[in-house]
C-alpha cells in the first residue's frame, strides 16, 4: 500500500516527519481521515486531535489549530502549536484551560478586548484536556465549563 509523506510544522520547528497510513485532522468542517491518493485540499484546522497511523502504531497529538494542504500522497499542516498526547500535564492543562476561562469572564465586562484570541485559547486548552484525558482514562470525557 503506498504511503502518505506528512509533515507537521510549526513556526519554531518541524514537529513530526514520516511516512504515514492515514491521517485524521480536526477540520473547521468536521473531522477527515486522508488516506493515499486523497483529492487535493485546503483545509482550515480547529483546535483538537490529530491521529496519525503507520503500521500498528497510533499516534496523538494536539493542535492549536492552523491549514493542512493535502496533495495526492503528501499532507502538511502549518499550526501555531503542536504537541504530542503523552507530553501533556494534566493539572497544568487543567489551571490554563481555568486561567482563560477567568480572562474571558473578565472580558466580558470590559469594552476592548479580544474575545476572538481569548475563545482561541480556551479552544485549544480545551483540545489539550480532552486529548489527555481520551488517551488516559480511554474515554472522552465531558469537560464542565463555568458559565
Amino acid at each position: 500500500m503506498p504511503k502518505i509523506k506528512f509533515k507537521i510544522v510549526t513556526p519554531e520547528k518541524v514537529v513530526y516527519e514520516n511516512e504515514i497510513d492515514q491521517i485524521t485532522l480536526p477540520t473547521q468542517s468536521g473531522e477527515i481521515t486522508v488516506l493515499p491518493h486523497h483529492i487535493p485540499l485546503l483545509s482550515a484546522l480547529k483546535a483538537g486531535e490529530l491521529v496519525v497511523k503507520t503500521g500498528n502504531r497510533e499516534i496523538s497529538l494536539v493542535i492549536a489549530g492552523g491549514f493542512a494542504e493535502i496533495r495526492k500522497n503528501e499532507v502538511i499542516v502549518l499550526t501555531e502549536n503542536a504537541e504530542r498526547a503523552e507530553e501533556i500535564d494534566e493539572p497544568r492543562a487543567e489551571e490554563a484551560r481555568k486561567r482563560a476561562q477567568n480572562l474571558l469572564a473578565q472580558a466580558k465586562n470590559k469594552e476592548a478586548v479580544d474575545y476572538t484570541g481569548l475563545a482561541a485559547k480556551m479552544e485549544k486548552e480545551l483540545a489539550r484536556l480532552k486529548v489527555v484525558r481520551k488517551r488516559k482514562h480511554g474515554v472522552s470525557p465531558t469537560i464542565k465549563t463555568e458559565e
